[in-house]
């Protein structure tokens, strides 16, 4: 059962506009919403909360699934990478402690790009001699404060907004390396649809990493768990273990585990 907690129980009669804003207002500290949920906090039926979710979800304000919504990633990726780090930084920084600690020095690591893999690579600055292959640019002035460590950067085109390359020129220059561990930041991970990507020019970049890595490690922060976003990257049988957040959906990380993938919540 649903239940109702904190400024949730109040008895405020809220008007439409200000009704879908207060739902905007939770789905941004949470990362999803249930139509049962915001049925008896509003006191109204479902059909109009469905109803609601299908107005926000025309304006690009979040995705509708069964059952409820979730955040929308086009507007997350509308964000500066600066506004990207502040949301949900909290759990990204726990997921960035924990990765950290799976780290040893001497590894080699291929690290994709994403706001996650940046809080984790702030948090291999106490190791040493470590060799990482990453396609995120702006990693490059975070990089410059691990000690005695060797960053490549992967050529090829140049995807502005988001800092991050790809193409042939990068897929033939990460076909040269084998990594220890690959540290993988997804928009999206469900027992079904495998992980996903926002960003469809960066999935075989992705694909490559884990052919050429002895070890996945899969971060994601609750919002994403449950998730598929726009282009695929593998199925689980293509990663070993996913780092998340204790809040993340628990059905669905039984059935993560149940596809044979460590999970660890933080």
């Amino acid at each position: 059962m649903d239940s109702i907690t904190g400024d949730e129980r109040d008895n405020v009669e809220y008007g439409t506009e200000e009704r879908r804003n207060k739902i905007l207002e939770i789905l941004n500290k949470k990362g999803k919403v249930k139509v049962s949920h915001l049925s008896k906090m509003f006191d109204i039926s479902e059909v109009t909360i469905r109803n609601d979710l299908a107005m926000l979800e025309s304006l690009g304000k979040l995705e509708r699934v069964h059952g409820g919504a979730i955040s929308t990633y086009r507007a997350y990726h509308r964000m500066s990478i600066a506004d990207r780090m502040k949301t949900n930084a909290g759990e990204k920084r726990r997921i960035a402690i924990e990765v950290a600690s799976m780290i040893s020095d001497d590894d080699t690591l291929m690290m994709s790009s994403g706001t996650t893999n940046l809080y984790v690579l702030e948090e291999l600055k106490n190791l040493r001699n470590l060799t990482i292959v990453t396609n995120a640019v702006y990693f490059s002035q975070e990089a410059v404060k691990l000690r005695d460590s060797v960053i490549i950067l992967l050529g090829g085109i140049l995807e502005p907004k988001s800092q991050l390359t790809y193409g042939d020129d990068a897929i033939n220059q990460l076909g040269r390396y084998k990594a220890d561990k690959l540290i993988l930041s997804v928009d999206g991970i469900n027992a079904e649809n495998g992980i996903s990507t926002y960003h469809y020019i960066e999935a075989e970049i992705n694909r490559q990493m884990i052919a050429h890595a002895k070890t996945t490690i899969v971060v994601a922060d609750y919002t994403k768990v449950g998730r598929t976003s726009f282009a695929h990257i593998s199925s689980l049988e293509g990663i070993d273990i996913l780092v998340t957040n204790r809040n993340a959906d628990s059905d669905e990380i039984q059935e993560i585990m149940a596809r044979g993938v460590e999970v660890r919540t933080v």
